[in-house]
């Protein structure tokens, strides 16, 4: 089967072409190229088509070049966000379409192409995959999905498994179709008690708006510091908050004790999909359960506006007491689901001499990057 490629730019019959796909990702969304393009990236929107100029596949790839001050160098380089979206059981179209993004980011000057699409390896009950001894890249699980056969297509065809993963590989996904007894059921019993506490505290969950932003940035530098992450300049995340409320979404909710905000969450939408993509805390009043109380609240907005899954976003490779993020993913596990885990990240040395020297050199970038961005949080808190 031979794909054309066909420039999309149009805002509407990019997301109506994305999410007429199975599930279709947020960062695969108009709106979320357009975010990155204030930062310094380049949205090409592509659908692909057969011969019968039937869509088959759709490729938002995000093109950014950035300079490598240590080598003296401009690398373009092409990135293809939890995308491309397509039928990815259809063995003939994948394969078309990969190859179809080489040419296109070899044609765009890039010296790297790299993909993170949510293929499945393998999706079973979130508690009994926590207890499950997982090797990494082949993960075992309750159902095994077409993302085995992918992961040896990909190694064939000169791709290679990345660990400079950009987004997480795995997620906890929650069906949202059944009633809320049901979901509140599926739930493990000491995550329901502390719902139920948080309630009996006093813990009151609203909506918030565009005035509560600035409120939602101080907690989130306060996570921040508190918990060890680093966090982008406070610009980027106005611009993700606001320009995507305005389009109908995301929303804010804010958790309070006796009219204080204690924590909060920014829920996403797109498609029948709901994402938890950012979270914030304050010290105070966490042995009333707040967040408890606030990812169930989320959830029931998500349902209440059509969307058939939750997706929690985030947790360990493979679980593992001694990871930082093993607390989390305690948390995350708790509310039920189904654990999913995915092919991860792939890359295409489109210049392998350019892409060897990035790896050498990208560590240490990362790192003064990093440096940087906890003075920037520091000053948020002063």
């Amino acid at each position: 089967m031979t794909l054309t490629p066909h420039p999309v730019s149009d805002r509407d019959s990019w997301n109506a072409l994305v999410t007429s796909f199975p599930r279709p990702h947020l960062l695969q969304s108009w709106e979320w190229g357009e975010l990155k393009a204030g930062f310094g990236w380049r949205a090409e929107r592509t659908a692909w088509r057969d011969p019968e100029g039937r869509p088959r596949a759709a490729s938002q790839v995000l093109y950014r070049t950035q300079r490598i001050p240590l080598l003296g160098l401009r690398l373009s380089l092409a990135y293809c966000p939890k995308g491309p979206a397509l039928d990815w059981a259809d063995g003939a179209v994948r394969r078309e379409l990969l190859a179809g993004l080489v040419r296109s980011a070899r044609q765009a000057g890039a010296f790297l192409l790299k993909i993170d699409p949510e293929v499945p390896v393998s999706l079973g009950p979130a508690e009994e995959a926590a207890d499950a001894s997982a090797s990494a890249g082949a993960p075992e699980g309750p159902s095994v999905l077409p993302g085995r056969s992918l992961i040896t297509e990909l190694q064939s065809a000169g791709w290679r498994h990345s660990t400079d993963r950009v987004q997480f590989d795995n997620t906890i996904l929650l069906d949202l179709t059944p009633a809320e007894e049901q979901i509140l059921a599926g739930m493990k019993q000491k995550t329901r008690y502390n719902i139920r506490l948080a309630q009996r505290h006093g813990v009151q969950v609203r909506t918030g708006d565009l005035e509560d932003l600035d409120l939602l940035m101080r907690m989130y530098a306060e996570t921040s510091s508190r918990d060890g992450f680093v966090i982008r300049d406070p610009a980027y995340y106005r611009r993700a908050w606001e320009d995507f409320m305005g389009a109908g979404m995301a929303q804010p909710l804010i958790a309070e004790v006796k009219g204080e905000p204690v924590s909060g969450l920014i829920a996403y939408r797109f498609g029948a999909t709901a994402w938890y993509l950012y979270g914030m805390s304050r010290s105070a009043h966490r042995e009333k359960m707040p967040n408890h109380l606030l990812q169930w609240e989320a959830m029931r907005w998500a349902k209440s506006g059509g969307c058939a899954h939750y997706d929690l976003v985030g947790i360990p490779g493979r679980p593992d007491p001694t990871d930082s993020l093993w607390g989390l993913y305690r948390f995350k596990v708790g509310f039920g689901g189904e654990l999913l885990r995915t092919i991860g990240a792939w890359d295409f040395p489109l210049r392998p001499p350019l892409f060897w020297l990035y790896r050498q050199v990208l560590p240490r970038v990362l790192a003064v990057m990093r440096s940087r961005g906890r003075r920037r949080t520091q000053a948020l808190l002063e």
